[in-house]
């Protein structure tokens, strides 16, 4: 009876499992009829709302299923090597496997519903927290390249005031920040490597668009306006730099002041509520005792 129940467990999971490769075959389905023929893409958006068009849109986006989503994902991140990204949706299926075996082995079948709770929690748990680590990780490089921005705009205002051009400005400070700044150095290597294939201008939108900051939105327009009007920006570039400091000053002098609000939150729940207890229980233990 025991190894029915775990049978069944894993059918379930199973179950899920292949229901979430079947989302991801249908919309890989859609993107191409979508590019073959318009016909064939109106009809299928007729006929799709069904379950797996219901679930669509129940499913966190944060599931990433396709791979070069989650190549573009682990890119966001700062990790550029794609070397075992393709390892990623595996080892988090196979969590979920091994994780479900063992818990039903801790538990037992004796509490069957207890078991099923764990189970869904750990199988949430298994599917959702590996992606929200990885956005995480994602909001925490562009708030460090969003940091550190400013250092990067004074090296570059520095090499065009000596005659260099953005091309090449890009590629010198590419290869010297390698040795005190590895993460920038790969970033500003990246551009330079897209400056090349498809010109600075697209590449600068690239930029942007891995780095969807106001920062590097302000630091990208500057140099496009450049590019477009031939303009010096030497002046402009160590302007935006001292902007960004300031803007990135207040924004810590902000979350000091909110500091403050923070902490008396605990400072009412465990100082306050006990000197009140202290204070008010002899009191209600003379009433108590003399009732």
């Amino acid at each position: 009876m025991e190894h029915v129940e775990f049978f069944t467990l894993l059918l379930i999971v199973g179950g899920v499992l292949l229901l979430l490769l079947s989302m991801r075959s249908d919309q890989e389905a859609k993107q191409v009829s979508r590019f073959l023929d318009d016909n064939a893409r109106q009809q299928t958006h007729e006929t799709k709302f069904s379950l797996m068009g219901w679930l669509e849109t129940a499913v966190p986006k944060s599931l990433a299923s396709n791979q070069d989503e989650i190549n573009e994902k682990f890119s966001a991140a700062g990790l550029y090597s794609t070397t075992y990204t393709h390892l990623y949706m595996p080892a988090k299926y196979a969590a979920l496997i091994v994780g479900s075996a063992l818990i039903y082995f801790a538990l037992g079948s004796d509490d069957l519903t207890s078991m099923a709770a764990v189970l869904a929690v750990w199988v949430i748990a298994a599917l959702i927290l590996p992606d929200i680590l990885l956005d995480s990780r994602i909001k925490a490089y562009r708030a460090d390249v969003s940091g550190k921005l400013p250092y990067l705009i004074d090296l570059l205002a520095v090499c065009v005031q000596t005659g260099m051009t953005l091309e090449s400005s890009f590629a010198y400070l590419a290869q010297e920040m390698k040795g005190f700044d590895p993460r920038m150095a790969k970033l500003v290597g990246k551009a330079n490597d897209r400056a090349h294939i498809v010109g600075l201008d697209r590449s600068l939108d690239e930029l942007y668009l891995h780095i969807p900051t106001s920062e590097m939105r302000s630091f990208v327009m500057t140099l496009k306006q450049s590019l477009q009007y031939g303009s010096s920006i030497y002046s402009v570039l160590t302007t935006l730099s001292a902007d960004i400091r300031e803007v990135n000053m207040l924004t810590l002098e902000e979350k000091i002041g909110k500091l403050a609000a923070k902490m008396s939150v605990p400072l009412i729940l465990f100082i306050m509520v006990p000197i009140v207890i202290l204070i008010a229980a002899p009191g209600v233990m003379r009433m108590m005792s003399g009732a």
